[in-house]
């Protein structure tokens, strides 16, 4: 057994080889040519990045915190991961450019590898919207020399206009969420669990996942499948609930490829539906597809929320809309990451470009007494180009569709 003195602080683990990566070595170098671009710009001397999503975008690698820190340490001549111990060579393995490792030996290694990696930096740039109160004043002690400033926004910027690799990535995420649809409706059934459809869900694209991209990591793909009054949350896990005639139904498939999330979510009902159901629902439909209308290069982020707005407002149900009209994708999931500049809210001035993707889901949420309750949502996913916008969703909406098990 050895002492203590050979229990060291900072490590380097290149356990294997590098192995192969869904985005090219190419993609990787690619954004982070433009990040340091915007450093030099910014007078910015090394940029920790902390998220998952910065790290996942410039490094290809998704850690797992369970409680410890993680860094991606960029400079204009090295890109360096501050990963756990607990990791062993897999960061290394899957990560693009270098890899230092720190122990749990003693507290605070993590900042101790921190200050070696980015200790000279005059000006370094870290994610305002991510580093907490406590890492900010850690940083600080680690790096006393160097002002810290933001690099959030503006990588948040980059990471909206996406690249012909990013939009294959996003473009299979959507035809295999078409195919846990399908999965959803071969499982519904009256008296099936919410679990077990989502689970067969689940199951199908994992296994197309897999199919499609045998070099990539298998993690994080899930379901929501939600009946009754637990479709009144977008986000609601799945319960052991049993599907009755009759019940509203949300359809919520979500592949995880590399870190890059898509989605398919439909209204459904088993059986049939009842007249007012079907008024909401056709109500919802007609926003969706005036939605789907609106998105389009030039075109407003708030500008589509308040014309949509309109809509709900002429049928007397405005009230009712839970959230905003759709979001941008790319490396992001339900635990992290969010491109907040690209969302459709009547607060988002954003302008659409050539090169972004965005959904459009409404969603209104109709309470439990008052007829017709539940909660109806459709959801698409766009590509803007230059003379448009491609929808890649290929799972059909609306009552003429998806009133299943009849």
């Amino acid at each position: 057994m050895g002492g203590q003195d050979e229990l060291q602080n900072i490590l380097t683990i290149h356990n294997g080889d590098k192995v192969a990566r869904v985005f090219s070595d190419a993609e990787i170098e690619g954004r982070l040519k433009r990040l340091r671009a915007h450093m030099a710009a910014a007078g910015i001397d090394a940029v920790l990045f902390t998220s998952y999503h910065n790290i996942n975008y410039f490094n290809d690698f998704v850690y797992c915190s369970f409680g410890r820190p993680y860094g991606l340490a960029v400079t204009q001549d090295a890109s360096t991961a501050i990963v756990a111990n607990i990791d062993c060579g897999q960061p290394w393995r899957r990560g693009y450019g270098g890899t230092i490792t720190y122990t749990d030996w003693r507290r605070n290694n993590y900042f101790r590898a921190v200050a070696q990696e980015v200790g000279a930096a005059k000006r370094a740039g870290v994610e305002f919207d991510h580093v907490n109160l406590e890492t900010h004043r850690k940083l600080g002690d680690a790096l006393p020399g160097a002002e810290l400033v933001d690099v959030g926004r503006a990588t948040m910027s980059m990471r909206m206009l996406k690249t012909e690799e990013e939009l294959a990535v996003i473009r299979n995420g959507a035809r295999i969420g078409d195919i846990g649809g399908g999965a959803c409706l071969e499982a519904i059934g009256e008296g099936v669990p919410e679990h077990e459809v989502a689970l067969h869900a689940t199951q199908a694209m994992v296994c197309e996942i897999a199919n499609t991209y045998p070099q990539s990591d298998i993690m994080d793909t899930w379901t929501w499948f939600q009946s009754g009054l637990n479709t009144d949350g977008a986000h609601n896990p799945v319960t052991t609930r049993r599907i009755e005639k009759g019940d509203i139904l949300s359809l919520n498939c979500f592949p995880m490829i590399s870190g890059y999330y898509t989605a398919l979510e439909r209204t459904l009902f088993l059986d049939h539906a009842d007249d007012r159901s079907l008024e909401l629902w056709d109500v919802n439909v007609k926003v969706h597809r005036r939605g789907l209308e609106l998105i389009r290069p030039g075109a407003r982020c708030c500008d589509i929320a308040t014309e949509l707005n309109e809509i709900y407002r002429e049928h007397g149900l405005l009230q009712y809309r839970t959230f905003g009209y759709g979001h941008s994708f790319g490396t992001l999931c339900h635990y992290y990451g969010r491109e907040a500049g690209l969302e459709l809210r009547e607060d988002i001035e954003t302008v659409l470009e050539p090169g972004m993707v965005v959904s459009m889901e409404p969603m209104i949420t109709v309470p439990q007494e008052v007829p017709g309750a539940g909660g109806y949502r459709e959801h698409d996913i766009l590509i803007v180009h230059e003379d448009g916008a491609e929808n890649i969703t290929g799972f059909p909406f609306g009552p003429e569709h998806n009133i299943v098990g009849t």
